[in-house]
Protein backbone atom coordinates (compact mmCIF):
# COMPACT_ATOMS: atom_id res chain seq x y z
CA UNK A 1 0.00 0.00 0.00
CA UNK A 2 1.14 3.64 -1.11
CA UNK A 3 1.46 6.09 1.80
CA UNK A 4 -0.81 8.85 0.64
CA UNK A 5 1.37 11.83 0.35
CA UNK A 6 -0.21 15.18 -0.96
CA UNK A 7 1.97 17.67 -3.00
CA UNK A 8 1.82 20.27 -0.62
CA UNK A 9 3.59 23.26 -1.94
CA UNK A 10 4.08 24.26 -5.55
CA UNK A 11 7.07 22.64 -7.28
CA UNK A 12 10.03 24.73 -8.42
CA UNK A 13 10.64 25.17 -12.17
CA UNK A 14 11.25 22.40 -14.06
CA UNK A 15 14.62 21.89 -15.96
CA UNK A 16 13.34 21.55 -19.22
CA UNK A 17 13.55 23.99 -21.84
CA UNK A 18 13.67 24.58 -25.46
CA UNK A 19 14.96 21.69 -27.48
CA UNK A 20 14.01 19.27 -24.71
CA UNK A 21 11.05 16.60 -25.41
CA UNK A 22 7.56 15.14 -23.87
CA UNK A 23 6.84 11.70 -25.07
CA UNK A 24 3.23 11.37 -25.18
CA UNK A 25 2.76 7.45 -24.62
CA UNK A 26 -0.70 7.24 -25.16
CA UNK A 27 -2.79 8.41 -28.07
CA UNK A 28 -4.63 11.92 -27.35
CA UNK A 29 -8.52 11.86 -27.96
CA UNK A 30 -10.76 14.71 -27.56
CA UNK A 31 -10.27 16.23 -24.18
CA UNK A 32 -8.68 15.43 -21.30
CA UNK A 33 -6.08 14.77 -18.31
CA UNK A 34 -3.21 14.47 -20.56
CA UNK A 35 -4.32 17.61 -22.87
CA UNK A 36 -3.09 19.70 -19.89
CA UNK A 37 0.39 18.23 -20.11
CA UNK A 38 0.77 18.97 -23.22
CA UNK A 39 -0.04 22.54 -23.17
CA UNK A 40 2.33 23.20 -20.34
CA UNK A 41 4.99 21.18 -22.15
CA UNK A 42 4.29 23.23 -25.15
CA UNK A 43 4.37 26.59 -22.87
CA UNK A 44 7.41 26.02 -21.98
CA UNK A 45 9.30 25.23 -25.32
CA UNK A 46 9.67 21.63 -25.20
CA UNK A 47 8.96 19.44 -28.15
CA UNK A 48 6.14 17.23 -28.17
CA UNK A 49 6.62 13.28 -29.63
CA UNK A 50 2.92 11.56 -29.70
CA UNK A 51 2.08 8.07 -30.19
CA UNK A 52 -0.89 5.92 -31.31
CA UNK A 53 -2.88 2.63 -30.38
CA UNK A 54 -3.61 2.35 -33.96
CA UNK A 55 -6.77 1.00 -35.50
CA UNK A 56 -8.68 -1.87 -35.81
CA UNK A 57 -9.85 -2.83 -39.58
CA UNK A 58 -13.40 -4.84 -39.79
CA UNK A 59 -11.40 -8.01 -39.96
CA UNK A 60 -9.78 -7.02 -36.03
CA UNK A 61 -6.38 -6.31 -37.66
CA UNK A 62 -4.57 -3.76 -36.13
CA UNK A 63 -2.66 -1.88 -38.54
CA UNK A 64 -1.05 2.04 -38.12
CA UNK A 65 -2.79 5.19 -39.00
CA UNK A 66 -3.41 6.06 -42.35
CA UNK A 67 -1.98 9.19 -43.67
CA UNK A 68 -5.90 11.21 -43.20
CA UNK A 69 -5.47 9.64 -39.47
CA UNK A 70 -2.19 10.71 -38.94
CA UNK A 71 -2.68 14.13 -39.93
CA UNK A 72 -5.85 14.54 -37.96
CA UNK A 73 -4.09 13.10 -34.66
CA UNK A 74 -1.14 14.99 -35.08
CA UNK A 75 -3.11 18.43 -35.51
CA UNK A 76 -4.67 17.54 -32.03
CA UNK A 77 -1.38 16.50 -30.65
CA UNK A 78 -0.10 19.86 -31.93
CA UNK A 79 3.33 17.83 -32.51
CA UNK A 80 4.62 14.68 -34.85
CA UNK A 81 3.37 11.37 -33.96
CA UNK A 82 4.82 8.08 -34.20
CA UNK A 83 2.77 5.90 -36.02
CA UNK A 84 3.63 2.56 -34.63
CA UNK A 85 0.41 1.18 -32.84
CA UNK A 86 0.67 0.55 -29.34
CA UNK A 87 -2.69 -0.66 -28.29
CA UNK A 88 -2.65 -2.25 -24.77
CA UNK A 89 -4.19 -5.47 -23.44
CA UNK A 90 -4.84 -9.16 -24.87
CA UNK A 91 -8.78 -9.29 -25.80
CA UNK A 92 -8.38 -9.55 -29.59
CA UNK A 93 -5.53 -12.13 -29.30
CA UNK A 94 -5.94 -15.67 -30.54
CA UNK A 95 -3.69 -17.77 -28.86
CA UNK A 96 -3.03 -21.86 -29.85
CA UNK A 97 -6.01 -21.41 -32.46
CA UNK A 98 -8.54 -20.69 -29.97
CA UNK A 99 -10.77 -17.40 -30.74
CA UNK A 100 -9.97 -14.65 -28.90
CA UNK A 101 -12.03 -13.33 -25.72
CA UNK A 102 -14.05 -10.29 -27.81
CA UNK A 103 -14.80 -13.58 -30.36
CA UNK A 104 -15.68 -15.87 -27.82
CA UNK A 105 -18.00 -13.24 -25.87
CA UNK A 106 -19.62 -12.02 -29.11
CA UNK A 107 -22.98 -14.13 -28.39
CA UNK A 108 -22.86 -13.73 -24.64
CA UNK A 109 -25.91 -12.34 -22.77
CA UNK A 110 -25.67 -9.72 -20.70
CA UNK A 111 -28.28 -11.96 -18.12
CA UNK A 112 -25.73 -15.22 -18.08
CA UNK A 113 -22.78 -13.55 -16.80
CA UNK A 114 -22.64 -14.99 -13.56
CA UNK A 115 -22.50 -17.99 -15.55
CA UNK A 116 -19.71 -17.06 -18.04
CA UNK A 117 -16.27 -18.62 -18.12
CA UNK A 118 -13.10 -19.30 -19.65
CA UNK A 119 -10.98 -22.72 -20.54
CA UNK A 120 -7.82 -22.61 -18.42
CA UNK A 121 -4.90 -20.61 -18.76
CA UNK A 122 -6.76 -19.20 -22.12
CA UNK A 123 -6.65 -15.44 -20.23
CA UNK A 124 -2.81 -15.98 -19.09
CA UNK A 125 -1.82 -17.22 -22.59
CA UNK A 126 -3.77 -14.01 -24.41
CA UNK A 127 -2.25 -11.56 -22.20
CA UNK A 128 1.08 -13.22 -22.72
CA UNK A 129 1.10 -12.69 -26.21
CA UNK A 130 -0.65 -9.27 -25.69
CA UNK A 131 2.33 -8.20 -23.66
CA UNK A 132 4.81 -9.56 -26.34
CA UNK A 133 3.03 -7.64 -29.27
CA UNK A 134 2.88 -4.37 -26.64
CA UNK A 135 6.55 -4.74 -25.90
CA UNK A 136 7.81 -5.51 -29.48
CA UNK A 137 5.70 -2.55 -30.85
CA UNK A 138 7.18 -0.23 -28.11
CA UNK A 139 10.83 -1.48 -29.09
CA UNK A 140 9.87 0.18 -32.60
CA UNK A 141 9.01 3.25 -30.85
CA UNK A 142 12.22 3.88 -28.80
CA UNK A 143 14.43 2.71 -32.40
CA UNK A 144 12.41 6.14 -33.61
CA UNK A 145 12.62 7.79 -30.95
CA UNK A 146 16.43 7.70 -31.16
CA UNK A 147 16.86 9.43 -34.40
CA UNK A 148 14.14 11.94 -32.85
CA UNK A 149 15.63 13.08 -29.65
CA UNK A 150 18.82 15.35 -29.66
CA UNK A 151 21.60 14.13 -27.91
CA UNK A 152 21.74 15.57 -24.22
CA UNK A 153 18.26 16.21 -24.34
CA UNK A 154 16.16 16.11 -21.49
CA UNK A 155 12.62 13.81 -21.87
CA UNK A 156 9.93 13.27 -20.07
CA UNK A 157 7.82 10.41 -21.01
CA UNK A 158 4.31 10.65 -20.08
CA UNK A 159 1.89 7.21 -19.82
CA UNK A 160 -1.71 8.03 -19.93
CA UNK A 161 -2.82 4.42 -20.92
CA UNK A 162 -5.75 3.69 -18.58
CA UNK A 163 -8.53 2.04 -19.20
CA UNK A 164 -9.36 -1.65 -20.48
CA UNK A 165 -12.47 -2.95 -20.51
CA UNK A 166 -12.85 -5.87 -23.19
CA UNK A 167 -14.12 -4.78 -26.43
CA UNK A 168 -17.21 -7.27 -25.79
CA UNK A 169 -20.60 -5.96 -26.29
CA UNK A 170 -21.46 -7.83 -23.13
CA UNK A 171 -19.84 -5.38 -21.09
CA UNK A 172 -21.33 -2.14 -21.20
CA UNK A 173 -24.93 -3.62 -20.10
CA UNK A 174 -23.28 -4.63 -16.98
CA UNK A 175 -21.03 -1.93 -16.58
CA UNK A 176 -24.22 0.69 -16.54
CA UNK A 177 -26.07 -1.68 -13.82
CA UNK A 178 -22.80 -1.14 -11.81
CA UNK A 179 -22.06 2.20 -12.24
CA UNK A 180 -25.80 3.54 -12.80
CA UNK A 181 -27.85 0.92 -11.67
CA UNK A 182 -30.35 1.53 -8.87
CA UNK A 183 -33.34 -0.68 -7.93
CA UNK A 184 -33.73 -3.48 -9.57
CA UNK A 185 -31.17 -2.37 -12.19
CA UNK A 186 -28.31 -2.46 -9.32
CA UNK A 187 -25.69 -4.56 -9.68
CA UNK A 188 -23.08 -5.05 -6.58
CA UNK A 189 -19.78 -4.03 -8.02
CA UNK A 190 -17.82 -7.07 -5.43
CA UNK A 191 -20.76 -10.01 -6.99
CA UNK A 192 -19.14 -8.82 -10.74
CA UNK A 193 -15.86 -8.41 -9.43
CA UNK A 194 -15.52 -11.83 -8.36
CA UNK A 195 -16.95 -13.56 -11.08
CA UNK A 196 -14.82 -14.60 -14.32
CA UNK A 197 -16.22 -11.74 -16.30
CA UNK A 198 -15.05 -9.44 -13.13
CA UNK A 199 -11.72 -11.60 -12.92
CA UNK A 200 -10.97 -10.91 -16.88
CA UNK A 201 -11.53 -7.41 -16.03
CA UNK A 202 -9.36 -7.41 -13.49
CA UNK A 203 -6.62 -8.77 -15.58
CA UNK A 204 -7.76 -6.35 -18.66
CA UNK A 205 -6.99 -3.15 -16.16
CA UNK A 206 -4.25 -4.82 -14.87
CA UNK A 207 -2.53 -4.89 -18.28
CA UNK A 208 -3.50 -1.75 -20.02
CA UNK A 209 -3.48 0.72 -17.13
CA UNK A 210 -0.42 -0.92 -14.81
CA UNK A 211 1.86 -3.00 -16.76
CA UNK A 212 2.15 -0.90 -19.39
CA UNK A 213 4.39 1.72 -17.27
CA UNK A 214 6.36 -0.99 -16.57
CA UNK A 215 6.72 -1.83 -20.72
CA UNK A 216 7.54 1.66 -21.35
CA UNK A 217 10.22 1.91 -18.28
CA UNK A 218 12.10 -1.18 -19.50
CA UNK A 219 12.02 -0.78 -23.43
CA UNK A 220 13.45 2.69 -22.97
CA UNK A 221 16.65 1.47 -20.50
CA UNK A 222 18.72 1.69 -23.42
CA UNK A 223 17.25 5.36 -24.76
CA UNK A 224 17.66 6.54 -21.31
CA UNK A 225 20.79 5.52 -20.91
CA UNK A 226 22.52 7.04 -23.82
CA UNK A 227 20.74 9.91 -23.01
CA UNK A 228 22.04 10.30 -19.61
CA UNK A 229 25.71 9.53 -20.95
CA UNK A 230 25.05 12.61 -23.15
CA UNK A 231 24.03 14.88 -20.16
CA UNK A 232 20.52 14.34 -20.68
CA UNK A 233 17.50 13.79 -17.68
CA UNK A 234 15.11 11.00 -18.20
CA UNK A 235 11.58 11.23 -16.31
CA UNK A 236 8.73 9.77 -16.32
CA UNK A 237 5.37 10.46 -15.43
CA UNK A 238 2.25 8.83 -15.04
CA UNK A 239 -1.67 9.39 -14.65
CA UNK A 240 -3.61 7.60 -11.59
CA UNK A 241 -6.44 8.10 -9.75
CA UNK A 242 -6.51 7.18 -5.61
CA UNK A 243 -9.35 10.08 -4.36
CA UNK A 244 -9.17 13.10 -3.77
CA UNK A 245 -8.59 15.58 -0.49
CA UNK A 246 -11.78 18.18 -1.08
CA UNK A 247 -13.55 20.90 0.63
CA UNK A 248 -15.95 19.04 2.98
CA UNK A 249 -17.56 20.95 5.66
CA UNK A 250 -15.01 23.65 5.26
CA UNK A 251 -12.18 21.32 5.62
CA UNK A 252 -10.09 19.26 3.14
CA UNK A 253 -11.06 15.29 3.09
CA UNK A 254 -9.81 12.85 1.19
CA UNK A 255 -12.79 11.13 -0.83
CA UNK A 256 -13.43 8.67 -3.99
CA UNK A 257 -15.88 7.93 -6.36
CA UNK A 258 -17.17 4.39 -5.21
CA UNK A 259 -17.01 1.80 -7.17
CA UNK A 260 -13.94 2.45 -8.50
CA UNK A 261 -13.00 -0.96 -9.58
CA UNK A 262 -10.27 0.17 -11.95
CA UNK A 263 -8.35 1.14 -8.20
CA UNK A 264 -6.12 -2.16 -8.03
CA UNK A 265 -4.80 -1.24 -11.91
CA UNK A 266 -3.97 2.07 -10.31
CA UNK A 267 -2.13 1.10 -7.04
CA UNK A 268 -0.51 -1.33 -9.52
CA UNK A 269 0.78 1.84 -11.50
CA UNK A 270 1.85 3.38 -7.95
CA UNK A 271 3.71 -0.29 -6.86
CA UNK A 272 5.50 -0.33 -10.39
CA UNK A 273 6.51 3.16 -10.11
CA UNK A 274 7.94 2.91 -6.64
CA UNK A 275 9.86 -0.56 -7.93
CA UNK A 276 11.29 1.66 -10.57
CA UNK A 277 11.91 4.39 -8.31
CA UNK A 278 14.03 2.08 -5.90
CA UNK A 279 16.11 1.41 -8.73
CA UNK A 280 17.20 4.59 -9.58
CA UNK A 281 14.76 5.76 -12.46
CA UNK A 282 12.72 9.01 -11.83
CA UNK A 283 9.19 7.41 -12.20
CA UNK A 284 6.01 9.05 -10.60
CA UNK A 285 2.35 8.69 -10.59
CA UNK A 286 0.57 11.76 -10.21
CA UNK A 287 -3.12 10.98 -8.46
CA UNK A 288 -5.05 13.21 -9.80
CA UNK A 289 -8.65 14.44 -8.79
CA UNK A 290 -11.69 13.53 -10.65
CA UNK A 291 -12.88 15.05 -13.93
CA UNK A 292 -15.74 14.91 -16.29
CA UNK A 293 -14.59 13.87 -19.80
CA UNK A 294 -16.00 11.59 -22.56
CA UNK A 295 -14.62 8.61 -21.11
CA UNK A 296 -16.03 9.14 -17.60
CA UNK A 297 -19.56 9.77 -18.55
CA UNK A 298 -19.74 5.79 -17.81
CA UNK A 299 -18.89 6.96 -13.71
CA UNK A 300 -22.06 9.07 -13.31
CA UNK A 301 -21.87 10.60 -9.72
CA UNK A 302 -17.92 10.85 -10.36
CA UNK A 303 -18.44 14.83 -10.99
CA UNK A 304 -19.78 15.42 -7.31
CA UNK A 305 -16.45 16.02 -6.15
CA UNK A 306 -15.52 18.83 -8.61
CA UNK A 307 -17.88 21.22 -6.90
CA UNK A 308 -15.86 21.78 -4.09
CA UNK A 309 -13.16 23.25 -6.41
CA UNK A 310 -15.26 26.51 -6.20
CA UNK A 311 -15.60 26.74 -2.44
CA UNK A 312 -10.92 26.07 -2.14
CA UNK A 313 -10.36 28.48 -5.28
CA UNK A 314 -12.46 31.52 -3.42
CA UNK A 315 -10.68 30.06 -0.35
CA UNK A 316 -7.35 30.21 -1.33
CA UNK A 317 -7.33 33.09 -4.59
CA UNK A 318 -10.05 35.36 -2.41
CA UNK A 319 -13.53 36.56 -3.46
CA UNK A 320 -12.79 39.11 -5.86
CA UNK A 321 -10.26 37.05 -8.17
CA UNK A 322 -12.69 34.09 -8.20
CA UNK A 323 -15.53 36.08 -9.10
CA UNK A 324 -15.61 36.04 -12.71
CA UNK A 325 -15.07 31.80 -12.31
CA UNK A 326 -18.21 32.28 -10.18
CA UNK A 327 -19.84 34.60 -12.55
CA UNK A 328 -19.61 32.18 -15.28
CA UNK A 329 -21.02 29.50 -13.41
CA UNK A 330 -23.90 31.02 -12.11
CA UNK A 331 -24.84 31.86 -15.89
CA UNK A 332 -24.81 28.06 -16.25
CA UNK A 333 -27.63 27.63 -14.11
CA UNK A 334 -31.51 27.97 -14.18
CA UNK A 335 -33.55 31.08 -12.82
CA UNK A 336 -33.57 30.73 -9.42
CA UNK A 337 -30.89 28.56 -8.71
CA UNK A 338 -27.23 29.78 -7.35
CA UNK A 339 -23.66 28.61 -6.91
CA UNK A 340 -23.92 28.84 -3.20
CA UNK A 341 -26.49 25.90 -3.35
CA UNK A 342 -25.19 23.89 -5.17
CA UNK A 343 -22.24 23.87 -3.21
CA UNK A 344 -24.54 23.00 -0.20
CA UNK A 345 -26.46 20.33 -2.30
CA UNK A 346 -22.94 18.84 -3.38
CA UNK A 347 -20.99 19.38 0.58
CA UNK A 348 -24.24 17.51 2.05
CA UNK A 349 -23.47 14.06 0.12
CA UNK A 350 -19.96 14.02 0.55
CA UNK A 351 -20.88 14.55 3.92
CA UNK A 352 -23.26 11.81 4.43
CA UNK A 353 -22.92 9.76 7.14
CA UNK A 354 -23.73 6.42 3.79
CA UNK A 355 -20.37 7.83 2.66
CA UNK A 356 -18.36 7.28 6.05
CA UNK A 357 -17.60 3.44 5.67
CA UNK A 358 -15.99 4.17 2.06
CA UNK A 359 -13.42 7.13 3.74
CA UNK A 360 -10.84 4.74 5.24
CA UNK A 361 -7.42 4.67 2.73
CA UNK A 362 -6.44 1.94 3.85
CA UNK A 363 -9.10 0.09 2.45
CA UNK A 364 -9.74 1.90 -0.75
CA UNK A 365 -11.19 0.61 -3.20
CA UNK A 366 -14.58 -0.06 -1.96
CA UNK A 367 -17.21 -1.84 -3.49
CA UNK A 368 -20.87 -0.56 -4.01
CA UNK A 369 -23.50 -0.82 -1.58
CA UNK A 370 -27.25 -0.16 -2.89
CA UNK A 371 -27.93 2.40 -0.16
CA UNK A 372 -24.69 4.51 -1.42
CA UNK A 373 -25.48 4.09 -5.37
CA UNK A 374 -28.87 5.58 -4.76
CA UNK A 375 -27.51 8.49 -3.31
CA UNK A 376 -24.74 9.13 -4.99
CA UNK A 377 -26.83 8.89 -8.73
CA UNK A 378 -30.12 11.23 -7.34
CA UNK A 379 -27.75 13.64 -5.98
CA UNK A 380 -25.92 13.64 -8.83
CA UNK A 381 -29.24 14.29 -10.67
CA UNK A 382 -29.81 17.01 -8.41
CA UNK A 383 -26.94 18.90 -9.50
CA UNK A 384 -27.01 18.56 -13.14
CA UNK A 385 -31.00 19.37 -12.68
CA UNK A 386 -29.49 22.92 -11.81
CA UNK A 387 -28.33 23.92 -14.87
CA UNK A 388 -30.14 25.70 -17.66
CA UNK A 389 -28.46 23.43 -20.41
CA UNK A 390 -26.79 20.18 -19.94
CA UNK A 391 -24.64 20.46 -22.68
CA UNK A 392 -23.05 23.71 -20.67
CA UNK A 393 -22.47 22.11 -17.32
CA UNK A 394 -19.89 23.87 -14.41
CA UNK A 395 -18.29 20.57 -13.54
CA UNK A 396 -16.95 20.48 -17.35
CA UNK A 397 -15.33 24.22 -16.82
CA UNK A 398 -14.27 23.04 -13.34
CA UNK A 399 -12.49 19.96 -15.53
CA UNK A 400 -10.91 22.35 -17.67
CA UNK A 401 -9.40 23.99 -15.02
CA UNK A 402 -8.03 20.65 -13.11
CA UNK A 403 -6.68 19.51 -16.32
CA UNK A 404 -4.83 22.23 -17.00
CA UNK A 405 -3.56 23.06 -13.59
CA UNK A 406 -2.31 19.16 -13.33
CA UNK A 407 -0.46 19.19 -16.12
CA UNK A 408 1.59 22.41 -15.00
CA UNK A 409 2.22 20.22 -11.75
CA UNK A 410 2.72 16.84 -13.48
CA UNK A 411 5.32 18.49 -15.73
CA UNK A 412 7.33 20.72 -12.96
CA UNK A 413 7.02 18.31 -10.23
CA UNK A 414 8.10 15.43 -12.36
CA UNK A 415 12.02 17.15 -12.57
CA UNK A 416 12.25 16.93 -8.97
CA UNK A 417 9.29 14.70 -7.05
CA UNK A 418 10.69 13.14 -4.06
CA UNK A 419 8.34 10.48 -4.70
CA UNK A 420 6.84 7.57 -6.43
CA UNK A 421 3.11 8.45 -5.73
CA UNK A 422 1.80 12.03 -5.29
CA UNK A 423 -1.79 13.22 -4.75
CA UNK A 424 -2.43 16.39 -6.92
CA UNK A 425 -5.74 17.20 -4.50
CA UNK A 426 -8.16 20.57 -5.01
CA UNK A 427 -5.71 22.83 -2.23
CA UNK A 428 -3.23 22.44 -4.50
CA UNK A 429 -4.48 23.59 -7.51
CA UNK A 430 -6.41 26.69 -5.70
CA UNK A 431 -2.62 27.33 -4.85
CA UNK A 432 -1.57 27.29 -8.08
CA UNK A 433 -4.11 29.12 -9.68
CA UNK A 434 -4.00 31.64 -7.00
CA UNK A 435 -0.19 31.93 -7.63
CA UNK A 436 -0.69 32.19 -11.21
CA UNK A 437 -3.95 34.07 -11.67
CA UNK A 438 -4.12 35.39 -15.50
CA UNK A 439 -1.88 32.73 -16.74
CA UNK A 440 -4.91 31.14 -18.86
CA UNK A 441 -6.17 28.50 -16.59
CA UNK A 442 -9.21 30.45 -14.87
Amino acid sequence: MTDYRSLEKLPDTAGYKPGDVLVLVGELFGRGYANGLVEEARRIGMDVIGTTVGRRDSDGTLRPLTAEELAGAEALLGGSIINVPLEAGFDMEQVDGQLSVAEQLKKAKPDEWASISFSPDFIEKARSAGTARMRAALAQVMHQLASRIPSGANVLFAHSMAGGIPRARVFMPLLNRVFKGTGDKFLASEGFWNSDLGRLCDASFNEVTGDTFRYLIEESAALRGRLGAAGGQVRYAAYGYHGTAVLVGGEYRWQSYTPYVQGWAKMRLEDIAAEATGNGVVATVFNCPEIQTNSSALFLGVEISLYPLLSAIRNVAGERAAAPLFERCQAMLKEGETVEHLLERADAYLASPLLAGMLDFATWPHHSTREQMELMLASSAELLGMHADHKQLICAELSRIVFLSTGRLMVHASWKPGAAALWLSHDIIARLLHDELGAGII
